[in-house]
């Protein structure tokens, strides 16, 4: 049997899909959670064999989750589930160690078989994005880069990021400068909302 932990937000999707993996006779999901802060947790309570993890969660992305779970316990596989069928989030969840990244309208009977080839020690991605990501190459984005324009995507004053990421005020519009020139963008909400759609933040 192999045991299942599910980290899904949205409840009734959550519901659905343990419903649907308890369906198979060797998969069980012996835990779930809705928040990305709750993952780690129940895994050392449940040890389960394989997480399905989705990206956006509140408290804790499933992309920093998949790294802190492989970190913690490596016994563990993980399989990121997701609505976003980005280049980057791929790219960023292999990185991070998942050994699958599927998204969510596939059909259930893939889904089972890829938690059963990640189980086993293989690596299954979607093979629309896995060709997407190749064609998209790598963030051209620095950690620190990134940082600046995650915080500025709401719209915050300067200053405020500033004061968030410790920086001085110009090296704050320097990091946008270079991230807008980067993402193609005529500013910095446009660059952010681009670099959200690659992947990128």
């Amino acid at each position: 049997m192999i045991r299942l932990l599910l980290a899904e937000d949205q409840a009734l999707v959550r519901g659905a899909l343990a419903a649907l993996l308890d369906l198979e006779n060797d998969l069980q999901v012996i835990a779930q959670v809705g928040r990305g802060d709750e993952i780690l947790a129940a895994a050392r309570e449940h040890r389960p064999d394989v997480a399905l993890l989705d990206i956006e969660l509140p408290g804790l992305d499933g992309i920093a989750a998949t790294a802190a779970l492989r970190a913690e316990l490596p016994a563990t596989r993980v399989v990121v589930l997701t609505t976003f069928g980005r280049p980057g989030y791929l790219r960023r969840a292999m990185e991070a160690g998942a050994g699958g990244f599927l998204v969510k309208d596939g059909p259930a009977e893939e889904l089972a078989a890829a938690i059963r080839r990640v189980h086993a020690g293989g690596r299954v991605v979607d093979p629309d994005l896995a060709a997407a990501a190749l064609s998209a190459g790598e963030s051209p984005l620095t950690p620190r880069e990134r940082d600046v324009l995650a915080a500025a995507e709401d719209g915050r004053p300067i200053g405020e990021i500033a004061a968030a990421l410790h920086l001085s005020e110009g090296t704050v519009r320097n990091y946008l400068s270079q991230a807008i020139g980067k993402a193609g963008a005529a500013n910095r909400v446009e660059a952010a909302r681009r670099a959200r759609e690659l992947g990128w933040l």
